[in-house]
């Protein structure tokens, strides 16, 4: 069993116990189990799987850093939604905002900033209909 500390700037998120964790990082997919070795992985915008208690439980995550040994991952995550905890209205919402930044023609506007906030949305709508 992993035991995984979730962080984030906010504070504690939550403690769960694990089975096995899979999440996108900059490199793709990595997924871990209870005996891996230690390693330290860096998050991209995308989805985090846990099986807890026997059930598939899928989580959108913002970026972060999850340090791996000894059956302990230790999460910090700019932000993190359980599939049951999105919005999916909101998340809609902040795709169309996103999308109408990047697609204006004023030079007053981060479109880095607003990409980055298009796929985040992106995610969680993703995450929100996951089957």
């Amino acid at each position: 069993m992993i035991t995984c500390n979730i962080l984030t700037p906010n504070g504690p998120y939550r403690t769960i116990e694990t089975d096995s964790l899979l999440f996108n990082t900059i490199d793709g997919e990595r997924g871990l189990l209870e005996h891996h070795m230690p390693i330290t992985l860096v998050l991209d915008i995308g989805k985090m799987v846990t099986v807890e208690n026997g059930q598939k439980k899928i989580y959108a995550i913002s970026g972060g850093v999850v340090y791996f040994e000894k059956g302990i991952a230790r999460i910090c995550v700019n932000s993190i939604e359980s599939k049951e905890e999105i919005d999916a209205e909101r998340a809609r919402k902040a795709k169309e905002r996103a999308d109408e930044r990047i697609h204006s023609n004023d030079s007053n506007i981060d479109i880095k900033r607003a990409e980055i906030a298009l796929k985040k949305a992106l995610n969680r709508i993703s995450i929100s209909s996951y089957n």
